[in-house]
């Protein structure tokens, strides 16, 4: 399959996925959390895949394009902390959290391996 769009890619997909379920389960979190966790979480979830899309625009340069996936990362990893807040203050469910964490790691690997692979993604 030709990939036309960053939308095409298998690691958007899944970053926006997890995206939309952080924003669902959190929901649910105390009122008093709004402007704390429930805030970062969403951002950290939302800023992977915004990120995403900007390299995907600015992919002309092997280094810049690194660099960009490098913060898609950083985005994903403190996704991942936030996730351990939720679960240790016991707003999300084991297995929800088990879940997101392992759609996260996921991701991980897959920016990992564009990092490793940039010129093949970048433009000629």
């Amino acid at each position: 399959m030709k990939i036309k769009s960053v939308k095409d890619l298998d690691v958007y997909k899944l970053a926006y996925e997890i995206a939309m379920e952080i924003f669902i389960i959190s929901k649910s979190f105390p009122k008093e959390e709004k402007y704390s966790l429930t805030d970062q979480i969403r951002r950290a979830s939302r800023s992977v895949c915004a990120n995403l899309r900007e390299v995907w625009a600015k992919r002309k340069y092997i280094a810049h394009f690194t660099s960009k996936l490098t913060d898609c990362d950083g985005e994903n990893s403190e996704t991942d902390t936030w996730l351990d807040f939720a679960k240790d203050c016991q707003y999300i469910t084991i297995d929800d959290y088990n879940k997101l964490v392992e759609k996260n790691r996921r991701v991980g690997q897959m920016l990992g391996n564009m990092i490793k692979k940039a010129d093949v993604f970048c433009q000629k």
